[in-house]
């Protein structure tokens, strides 16, 4: 991500999805959060969303309508909600109460119904920035990072941060070897990888230190350590970092 483009008072300015196929509905959304300092990325269908957020700059918060030409709006939620923690603003014309409790349950920040007062989405908008403002800093004076399920890491910094903003404290060695993994997540990597990549090979350690270091780290940013889904076993083979990964500051790496 190349430097973010600052508001009227200096801070980097939010970037916001709006995803909705009724251009009207875009072009009211995208209007009243440009004029308040915000950058807006239009998007008619779910396919648009999803390139959007592969690109370098990262999505800050989405707006996201409930029906969408290609895909329902609950299970884009809950697909972007499995890998990000990137807040959501659910915006339909159905009101039941069913529509509202499905959606918060998915992960969904909050929910407005059509038709809505712009300047009410703004507040609504303005107030999941107060909420989650020190992960929107932090993340835009990165310059070399990554983020996945909620968690941001500085390379340069050697820094980790839990998605409640906490830090999470890291060995050296247990740094180095989450850098490998992220780096060269989807991919399944050896121990004799994983001790090169780590810049470890040639210290007089065993393979099995991996396993030692892998379990450690699990117990520190897996939902549940006893069963592991972000750092998976690939029996016979090694271990793969098996969620989507937003790259920070550095242009994405190629597959």
């Amino acid at each position: 991500m190349s430097a973010a483009a600052s508001g009227h008072d200096g801070r980097p300015r939010l970037r916001v999805a709006v995803v909705d196929d009724d251009s009207a509905v875009r072009q009211v959304v995208c209007d009243t959060l440009i004029s308040d300092g915000m950058e807006a990325v239009a998007c008619a269908t779910a396919a648009e969303l999803f390139e959007a957020t592969t690109r370098n700059a990262p999505i800050d918060l989405i707006i996201l309508d409930l029906q969408l030409p290609d895909g329902d709006g609950f299970g884009i939620a809950a697909s972007i909600r499995a890998t990000s923690a990137v807040p959501i603003i659910m915006l339909t014309g159905r009101g039941g109460d069913l529509d509202r409790i499905m959606g918060l349950e998915i992960g969904a920040d909050d929910y407005v119904v059509k038709p809505f007062n712009a300047r009410e989405l703004l507040a609504r908008v303005k107030a999941i920035r107060r909420r989650t403002a020190n992960d929107f800093e932090m993340v835009h004076t990165i310059r070399n990072g990554y983020r996945f399920l909620g968690h941001v890491m500085d390379v340069d910094r050697r820094r980790l941060t839990a998605p409640s903003g906490a830090p999470v404290a890291l060995t050296v060695a247990e740094f180095d070897l989450l850098h490998a993994l992220v780096e060269h997540h989807g991919r399944v990597l050896s121990r004799d990888q994983l001790l090169e990549f780590t810049h470890r090979a040639a210290e007089d350690i065993f393979d099995r230190t991996i396993d030692v270091l892998i379990l450690r780290l699990r117990r520190k940013i897996e939902p549940n350590p006893t069963s592991p889904r972000v750092i998976r076993t690939e029996r016979g083979h090694g271990y793969v970092f098996d969620v989507k990964v937003e790259t920070i500051g550095a242009p994405p790496r190629c597959a």
